[in-house]
């Protein structure tokens, strides 16, 4: 089967050689858009050569997308999938048969290990030391000995529970705590104690730590506000991986402040980049990230095996991986 695929992703030289060859190996051609970017999140614009295409590749405009029938694949780049995840969109999508699928598999590692890696940094204080030896270096032994945590048996409640949700549950398992999902529509097959929203009340208020992996949706937005800063065990941390827009910054500054919320982790904000004026720099016990909590030195590669992988299965006719629609 002789295949068409447009892409608008800019790969690194050796990600974009791997791809090329691999499409080449099954017969495939390449369609590389004269608006490509690197920004693997910057929202795709509008090209006519996708009209040439049968599978899609990047972050195709998704107005653009309804436009072409041929087009048989929607591969999306990302984890997240916020502008594809219309009514509109869907519709015309399942009317014609187009698959769509995204990239959580290529990004649930690193985030989970970014994320363990900040708790057990501020269960031990190292970004405190960082700036210390950066600055006064001093030798505060005996009054921060007994000021460090263990992560060891505390309880992590993890708002949002895909493929990175997942992921940290299996790199805390070890740990040996308490780790329970938070889920809109549980499926029974979580593998860890499980909530709704209607329950999370319960959940936040025994948590050491709350993870937030919600997406960018109107049920999500503002999810994480005042009153469930105030649910939870006072000087709980608190952590972003999923989306700024879940989260009211204002409470969270205020919750930081009071000491209500114990320490903060932050890798995704709103607006992102964040500006330099902006309250969240200079909060008390809040560090911040600029969105890095998905990368790793090879995450071109990553992606485009993924896609390779994923084109080996749809060419097979076999079930697709991080399949959304």
């Amino acid at each position: 089967m002789s295949l068409t695929v447009w892409t608008n992703h800019e790969l690194r030289p050796g990600a974009c050689a791997l791809f090329a060859e691999g499409l080449a190996a099954v017969g495939c051609r390449l369609i590389q858009s004269a608006k490509s970017t690197r920004h693997i999140l910057a929202q795709g614009e509008p090209d006519p050569t996708l009209g040439e295409a049968d599978i899609a590749y990047g972050q195709p405009d998704p107005d653009d997308v309804m436009k072409h029938p041929r087009l048989k694949w929607i591969a999306i780049s990302t984890a997240g999938y916020t502008r594809y995840d219309r009514t509109d969109f869907r519709k015309a999508m399942r009317a014609r048969g187009t698959v769509v699928t995204n990239a959580s598999a290529v990004f649930a590692t690193p985030c989970a290990e970014h994320l363990l890696a900040m708790m057990l940094s501020l269960g031990r204080q190292l970004p405190k030391y960082v700036l210390n030896q950066a600055g006064p270096r001093g030798w505060p032994y005996l009054e921060d000995r007994y000021a460090m945590t263990l992560l060891t048996g505390q309880t992590v409640v993890i708002l949002g529970y895909g493929a990175i949700g997942k992921r940290l549950a299996e790199l805390l398992a070890p740990f040996r705590g308490r780790v329970i999902a938070m889920r809109r529509s549980p499926r029974g097959d979580e593998g860890v104690e499980t909530v709704t929203n209607e329950n999370a009340a319960a959940a936040l208020a025994v948590a050491d730590h709350v993870v937030n992996v919600l997406p960018d949706s109107p049920a999500a937005r503002g999810w994480c506000h005042a009153a469930r800063f105030a649910q939870m065990k006072r000087g709980a941390r608190f952590y972003n991986v999923g989306r700024g827009t879940s989260v009211n910054q204002s409470d969270l500054i205020a919750a930081l402040q009071s000491g209500q919320i114990g320490g903060a982790y932050l890798d995704a904000l709103d607006p992102g980049p964040l500006p330099p004026e902006h309250p969240l720099w200079t909060a008390p016990n809040c560090h911040i990230v600029p969105h890095l909590g998905g990368g790793q030195r090879e995450q071109d590669e990553a992606l485009v095996r993924h896609f390779l992988e994923n084109l080996r299965r749809f060419r097979a006719g076999d079930a697709m991986v991080d399949r959304i629609f």
